[in-house]
């Protein structure tokens, strides 16, 4: 398998782990508004998860950086940039003492971040194939 195709490979697997994240992340807020889980348990359960996906995305960024994938390089950036800014702003973790006044912004975050998932998912996938048949 060429190495593209394995970047690409890798990039779909970690697209569709922070898909899958992303639609928990949505799915918990949900339940803090409709009032079936508590603030403390909602961040203890967020809070596991954010350096983790942070992490995931940086990797990724780092791999089409090292593997000349420019264009995927380029998308990546914009959230990645985020996201170290929310770190260096020591704004990353969720506070169940704010969560209910940032809820909405928190929601439209998580969404936003579920269409940059799901599409790039799909267009690592499309780059993931055509590496396959380039070779």
């Amino acid at each position: 398998m060429a190495f593209d195709a394995l970047v690409f490979l890798i990039a779909v697997v970690l697209a569709a782990v922070l898909l899958f994240a992303m639609v928990f992340y949505i799915i918990l807020f949900s339940d803090l508004e409709c009032d079936y889980i508590n603030p403390i348990d909602l961040c203890n359960k967020l809070n596991q998860f954010v350096l983790p996906e942070f992490a995931a995305h940086w990797f990724l960024a780092a791999m089409f950086l090292l593997s000349g994938s420019w264009i995927s390089l380029l998308l990546n950036i914009p959230l990645a940039a985020f996201h170290a800014h929310k770190v260096y702003q020591n704004r990353h973790m969720y506070d169940a003492t704010e969560i209910f006044r940032t809820l909405s912004a928190h929601k439209k975050e998580a969404f936003f971040k579920l269409a940059f998932y799901l599409l790039s998912f799909f267009f690592y996938l499309y780059c993931m194939i055509v590496a396959l048949l380039d070779n």
